[in-house]
């Protein structure tokens, strides 16, 4: 058994649902690593239960994974509004967002989430953003504007395979945006934040 196999097992089972969802993600589109898998799933379920937000805000759906972890996570009149600005994507991911147990929680956009979140009218008390890496910092700064005092954010992949510390990637933008955003919010006075070495690296935001 490795560590890995350890931790899993010693985790909330991953719903069956959201484990089919993870190997269809795997098998039928290119990037199926980007799902958040099993263990980052329980933590977004938990991470959504001890903030207990009234609304949550997503950039960068993918598949649907991290939405529906984080849909589960939600009580009463909680809601998460998700962001997909690949319109590839939608014809995989609504089907598997609407049958979801959950799909009553989940409003799932397809487009710019820089330019139709704000249109949205609502202050969120968290919000994930796992969209384009090389636009980290823009999309940092608008969930900023629509962050209440005292909420979270979470930002995924922020490690970025450990390329963030490997000079061999200093000319890739997406290293360079991921890099960019992790030195901007470090000097950030209106935040306090922490790097989790989970997966490719997630961190936690909390708006003073």
């Amino acid at each position: 058994m490795t560590l890995d196999d350890y931790i899993l097992s010693h985790t909330e089972p991953e719903p069956d649902y959201l484990y089919r969802l993870w190997r269809a993600t795997n098998i039928r589109t290119i990037h199926g690593r980007m799902a958040s898998g099993h263990l980052q799933g329980r933590l977004l379920k938990m991470l959504v239960q001890m903030i207990r937000p009234e609304n949550v805000l997503e950039v960068g759906t993918f598949s649907g994974y991290s939405a529906i972890s984080m849909a589960e996570g939600l009580s009463g009149k909680g809601h998460l509004y998700t962001f997909e600005i690949n319109d590839e994507m939608e014809d995989f991911t609504r089907p598997w967002i609407e049958g979801s147990p959950v799909a009553d929680k989940i409003t799932f956009i397809i487009g710019d989430a820089l330019k139709e979140a704000p249109k949205l009218g609502i202050m969120f008390d968290m919000a994930f953003i796992d969209g384009d890496k090389r636009t980290y910092r823009d999309c940092y700064e608008m969930v900023m504007s629509l962050l209440k005092p005292g909420g979270f954010i979470l930002a995924d992949n922020t490690l970025w395979d450990g390329h963030v510390v490997d000079h061999a990637y200093d000319n890739d933008r997406q290293t360079q945006g991921i890099e960019t955003f992790n030195d901007y919010i470090s000097a950030d006075d209106r935040v306090e934040q922490v790097i989790l070495p989970l997966r490719d690296g997630l961190t936690l935001i909390r708006k003073k």
